[in-house]
């Protein structure tokens, strides 16, 4: 098989979004509401507000039109057993200028760089893969995980030109970032996280407790409490991917619910005060049209079903801390697998770092290869 790169442009069949009308003005509403605010998850009052503005003042081809102004490209590679798999790539800033490939998480995408990628375009030619499985990109018919994926973008970025390259990552991009800096440390310039794989975290669990420091049982026991009180949602993308994707891919009132409420737990702020409208529904749409709500949480499961290395980086690193992320941990533990070059605790801002703080976010990952050389 013959890797190609071909031109694409986002273009969504009326009668995908005439049925998505169609759902959403005939949702069922549950008749019976205990909480009022986010204690049980979504309050209705706010899933009846986004569902509203999503079937009625939202203009999807206006975004489609908006996010059409940037240069796409599918790339279609070999997976690691060689089938075939398409990447949908975003394109921006400076050709010839320092490649940065930029991944994004759950429950988000490549919009989750949006508003930050004029503020890096002078500094560097800006790739933004969708992982496979989410948004346009295709979806595997194997299992992949961080590997898996990592390969894939490796494939990716050689087919772009780019032997060597920055990568930045947060959520499952900064477990993928960190896969490519295992399986491939001479190609990166440097790796920037928004964030510290959860999975470095627990591995403290097997080891010697004596060997643990008051840093790293503190941030274990901020885990745990996050993981009893927030972590019901990613126990069951590990376990049974395909029975909460069954209602997912179903019900765009039952999706809204399950995706607007982890971006009011996980951001810093009100939901609604961070985002607007327009932002939720955008990315709600893209999920929505390509049908990934399933295939999305299939790589939970794929991600908890494989081994992997417990190395530490080799490559240069730098984390943006942000204060209202999932559970922020101490720069000191986070050496234990990284050599961090560059920690930067902002003032602001929450997981989806770039789209919440983006000038914020801008700065430290230009600081960050700057220092490096890159």
């Amino acid at each position: 098989m013959s890797a190609r790169i071909e031109p694409f442009t986002i273009q969504v069949e009326d009668d995908i979004l005439t049925d998505l009308h169609d759902r959403l003005t005939r949702t069922r509403r549950a008749p019976v509401s205990v909480a009022d605010d986010w204690s049980r998850g979504i309050p209705p009052a706010a899933l009846n507000r986004v569902l509203a503005h999503w079937a009625g003042a939202y203009d999807w081809r206006a975004a489609e039109e908006r996010l059409n102004r940037f240069d796409q490209v599918r790339v279609t590679v070999p997976t690691p057993s060689g089938h075939d798999l398409g990447v949908h790539v975003v394109r921006a800033g400076t050709r010839g200028a320092t490649p940065l490939l930029l991944l994004h998480g759950w429950p988000d995408g490549f919009v989750r760089f949006e508003k930050a990628l004029p503020l890096l375009a002078e500094r560097f030619e800006l790739i933004v893969p969708s992982i496979p499985g989410f948004g346009f990109s295709d979806k595997p018919h194997e299992a992949l995980g961080p590997v898996g994926v990592a390969e894939v973008f490796a494939a990716v970025m050689t087919e772009l030109g780019h032997d060597r390259f920055g990568v930045h990552g947060a959520d499952l991009g900064s477990q993928i970032g960190e896969q490519l800096a295992l399986i491939c440390p001479e190609r990166l310039l440097g790796l920037h996280l928004g964030d510290i794989p959860l999975r470095r975290l627990r591995s403290l669990l097997t080891g010697n407790p004596a060997d643990l420091s008051d840093g790293d049982r503190d941030w274990l026991a901020r885990l745990s409490d996050w993981e009893t009180a927030e972590g019901a949602y990613a126990r069951l993308q590990r376990t049974k991917p395909q029975t909460i994707g069954a209602a997912l891919d179903d019900s765009p009132a039952g999706f809204a619910a399950w995706i607007v409420e982890k971006f009011q737990a996980w951001s810093d702020g009100d939901v609604f005060d961070v985002y607007t409208l327009d932002e939720l529904c955008t990315n709600l749409t893209i999920y929505w049209v390509t049908a990934s709500a399933t295939s999305a949480a299939q790589y939970y499961y794929d991600n908890g079903h494989s081994t992997l290395s417990e190395a530490p980086v080799t490559v240069p690193t730098g984390v943006s801390v942000w204060p209202g992320d999932l559970v922020p941990g101490p720069r000191a533990s986070a050496e234990h697998w990284f050599p961090i070059v560059r920690w930067t605790e902002l003032p602001r801002g929450g997981h989806f770092g770039p789209w919440e703080q983006p000038a914020l976010w801008a700065d430290d990952v230009i600081a960050f290869f700057n220092q490096v050389g890159a």
